[in-house]
């Protein structure tokens, strides 16, 4: 919450600037039920129009002077909250960009959205409103008692009584409202989640036919904010209602015992108005703090929602003493390595140790699960081993800068990731400086040149959020480009090749292993023909290494590998 403070740091003038006008808009807006009071006790009373007409257009003024006041208050209050509101944008979009997958395990997706922005929304919206009205209604409130009090002291019982009820009305309300206040933004979350599940998972629902339970599981999600906001805004309704019936009732009152005061000579006619005019000045003063309060909960939530994000340490990153690495020769060793994720009770990985050097291709196979692609997860350091060591080139990975390891590797997840652009732009992705010929190049040995050719925009065929408007087998393909298109010295495909055809495979494979001779070459994969030819095949059980060499060796002597060799391919396909 420190951190939050800091933001309006920057923005100390402005708001003092803004403060300083609040208090001459204050004091225009005070000084108006005096000419009022002038007007009517001696321009009226007198019958002189000299002084009505004198007296009025120096109260024009001072409303015009109000005005001025109000909108320049108005314009430093928007700019003021839109800056912060913008800096916790970009802290938060900065942080997020830093978090490990343990982070994201941590806070889910549709709750970091909401984060980004309805909570930073909420804080916006209380900033203006602090500005506007925090500052000004207390002066207003406080120059309303003095001057009231100032006209009439036997009447300051009626100002006690109304703050009192006033007082009463507002705790009445927030004793109800603060606890629907606080489930709101975790309600919005839920909501989120759904619609991104249901919009993500469309092709699923519609396939196995469950429009009718996600429907009802949106309108649950939404019935439950939708009532919760029900709630709360039907309590915040019966304010305004409540303060006009308390400003008539308090008009009422100060006419009545007004009016025998002027009848008793002991007050004039344009004093009590003048004085009806502050009472209603010092309820309106507490109708805005309370319309102010309203917000402050739920922005509280909100501001410690992202606070939660902005303080939260990110478990991986560069030691104090990292090491920079410009190129990498790509030699890969890991040392009894182990991990489990966190909060697990046990490991997923149990004493892994081998050695991947440059120029070979290194592939892992096993039954599903066993952890071959949290395996690849350790080498960019998406999660760090929990036990062991990993080095490249001798170094273990936690002692090199993040950004330098990360630098020296050519990723393709198991799920193909493509952004919203063209093919052009997410090829270029890794290497914005590679020209049309690099990208044609790379596109070509990943088998993805007819993709750009049967289109007429080449490179610049749009590509949908998420790669929609292309198949996987496709998506894959220019995922795999798109890693060659960076020319890395160690490439990491995490089961990349599952989507395509056995003879696209091999032809893509084929071309690989041409360009990347020199490099490190990971690869996991559930299909034996994917491993066949790698220099060094290695079979993974329960987070556990069951053997180690290649495709004939392992025949011989691994029986895993053996039962998943025969259950894919025939004895005479495999030799």
């Amino acid at each position: 919450m420190t951190r939050l403070k800091n933001y309006a740091e920057p923005y100390v003038f402005v708001i003092a600037a803004a403060v300083l006008l609040l208090f001459f808009q204050a004091m225009c807006d005070l000084a108006l039920p005096d000419f009022m009071s002038d007007i009517v006790n001696q321009g009226i009373a007198n019958g002189d129009s000299f002084y009505i007409i004198k007296t009025g257009l120096e109260m024009l003024g001072v409303s015009i002077l109000s005005t001025v006041f109000s909108v320049s208050v108005g314009y430093l209050a928007s700019r003021v909250a839109a800056g912060i509101s913008k800096a916790i944008r970009k802290d938060l979009f900065e942080k997020v960009e830093t978090f490990s997958n343990a982070e994201f395990d941590k806070f889910s997706t549709s709750s970091l959205i909401t984060r980004t922005t309805n909570d930073i929304t909420q804080i916006q919206m209380l900033t203006v409103m602090l500005i506007r009205i925090v500052f000004y209604a207390p002066i207003m409130g406080i120059g309303g008692v003095v001057h009231a009090l100032a006209n009439s002291r036997s009447m300051s019982w009626i100002i006690f009584v109304a703050v009192v009820v006033l007082i009463g009305i507002i705790a009445t309300l927030f004793s109800l409202a603060l606890p629907r206040f606080r489930r709101i933004q975790s309600l919005i979350d839920r909501l989120n989640l759904v619609v991104r599940e249901n919009l993500e998972g469309m092709p699923v629902i519609r396939a196995f036919n469950t429009q009718r339970f996600e429907e009802k599981r949106f309108d649950k999600a939404n019935r439950d904010l939708t009532d919760t906001m029900l709630y709360v805004n039907r309590l915040m309704a019966g304010m305004m209602p409540s303060m006009m019936l308390l400003m008539n009732l308090v008009t009422v009152l100060v006419v009545w015992v007004g009016a025998k005061q002027v009848s008793a000579f002991r007050m004039d006619v344009g004093e009590m108005m003048a004085y009806m005019q502050y009472v209603m000045q010092i309820i309106m003063a507490f109708l805005m703090m309370s319309i102010t309060f309203i917000m402050v909960p739920r922005a509280s939530v909100s501001a410690a929602r992202i606070a939660d994000v902005l303080e939260s340490e990110a478990s991986v990153k560069d030691a104090p003493d990292a090491l920079s690495l410009d190129r990498c020769r790509g030699v890969i060793e890991f040392k009894g390595v182990c991990f489990r994720y966190p909060g697990a009770s046990e490991d997923v990985l149990h004493d892994l140790s081998f050695r991947a050097e440059p120029g070979q291709v290194t592939a892992f196979i096993g039954a599903t699960g066993c952890g071959k692609s949290t395996l690849l997860n350790l080498i960019p350091r998406f999660y760090d081993a929990t036990g062991g060591e990993i080095l490249l080139d001798g170094v273990d990975i936690r002692r090199i800068k993040l950004q330098d390891l990360r630098r020296n590797l050519g990723y393709v997840p198991q799920k193909a990731v493509l952004f919203s652009g063209t093919i052009g732009s997410n090829l270029s992705y890794g290497d914005k400086t590679a020209d049309e010929a690099a990208l044609y190049k790379a596109a070509s040995i990943a088998q993805a040149t007819e993709i750009i050719e049967e289109n007429p925009e080449r490179l610049e065929t749009s590509i949908a959020q998420g790669g929609t408007n292309v198949s996987g087998g496709q998506k894959q393909r220019l995922s795999i480009a798109r890693a060659l298109v960076k020319k890395p010295q160690i490439y990491i495909f995490d089961d990349s090749f599952s989507a395509l055809d056995f003879k696209t495979d091999a032809a893509l494979r084929a071309e690989l292993k041409k360009e990347t001779g020199e490099s490190t070459a990971l690869i996991v994969a559930q299909r034996i023909s994917t491993v066949l030819s790698a220099d060094r095949i290695i079979v993974l059980d329960q987070g556990r290494i069951v053997g180690t060499g290649t495709h004939e060796e392992l025949m011989d002597r691994c029986e895993i590998y053996r039962e998943i060799a025969l259950s894919q391919l025939s004895q005479e396909e495999l030799k």
